[in-house]
């Protein structure tokens, strides 16, 4: 009775993956294989790849840092104008993100940001990169660790609290350690969506050769010079390193 219907969503699911497939195979199929390893082994992409890998460490762990707090109290917590936190939270994701670069390019020139680049400059060097990653990351990693904190059960901590733990050593002992791969989860989202970022690193952090080039400006530097080669090498780049973030977290998933 209800298998048409079954099989009309499978048609549509099966349809998105094939214009996807198709897409990702265009590109595979784009340049030579000899062609993407010289690019690849370049002076410029080791570069760009090395400072992307570190730069998303950091801003993924910066993520966490955050998510987990946050997360927790919006899972948790009930308080007046939760609901306007919950969407104000959201709003690094809605933003283009061109217009989260500029925001952070202007706050640098207040007072405020101009004391902060006095212990630690950040406007067009590394430390930029790493932080335009982060305003955006950190929105993606919240979201997770909420839900991850909202599929745990509260009772453990009820009972914790009961043997004479407090919330914060209740929290430590019995809770974290329940959401570890959640955790290992929001920080693989935070990592995967540094990795693309391009839009904030740009404007707040440029895309200067050897200085503040990551791999999403090493694609958008090779476009515009008419290097298509370049760019499609850079991009199955990419590709690969988020699907492996991605398998990551489908494995870590199937193990909970």
């Amino acid at each position: 009775m209800h298998r048409p219907f079954w099989i009309a969503l499978s048609l549509i699911c099966a349809a998105y993956l094939l214009f996807w497939g198709f897409m990702l195979g265009a590109t595979a199929t784009y340049t030579s294989p000899t062609e993407i390893w010289s690019v690849l082994i370049s002076r410029e992409i080791r570069y760009a790849t090395g400072l992307s890998l570190i730069t998303c460490t950091l801003a993924a762990l910066a993520s966490l840092i955050v998510a987990v707090p946050i997360g927790y109290l919006m899972s948790r917590a009930r308080f007046p104008g939760r609901s306007l936190v919950d969407a104000a939270l959201d709003i690094p994701i809605v933003l283009p993100p061109m217009v989260v670069g500029l925001c952070l390019l202007i706050f640098f020139q207040t007072p405020i940001g101009q004391g902060i680049e006095k212990l630690i400059p950040f406007t067009y060097t590394v430390a930029g990169v790493a932080l335009a990653q982060f305003v955006i990351a950190a929105a993606f990693a919240i979201r997770t660790m909420r839900g991850v904190f909202d599929h745990l059960s509260a009772r453990p901590e009820d009972v914790a609290m009961t043997l004479g733990c407090t919330r914060a050593q209740a929290v430590w002992h019995v809770t974290l350690p329940a959401a570890r791969r959640g955790m290992f989860a929001a920080a693989s989202v935070a990592w995967a969506r540094s990795l693309g970022e391009f839009g904030p690193v740009l404007v707040f952090a440029g895309a200067t050769r050897m200085k503040t080039e990551v791999l999403p400006t090493s694609v958008w530097l090779a476009w515009s010079v008419g290097e298509l080669e370049q760019g499609v090498a850079v991009s199955l780049l990419m590709i690969a390193l988020s699907m492996a973030v991605l398998i990551a977290i489908r494995l870590t998933g199937e193990r909970a």
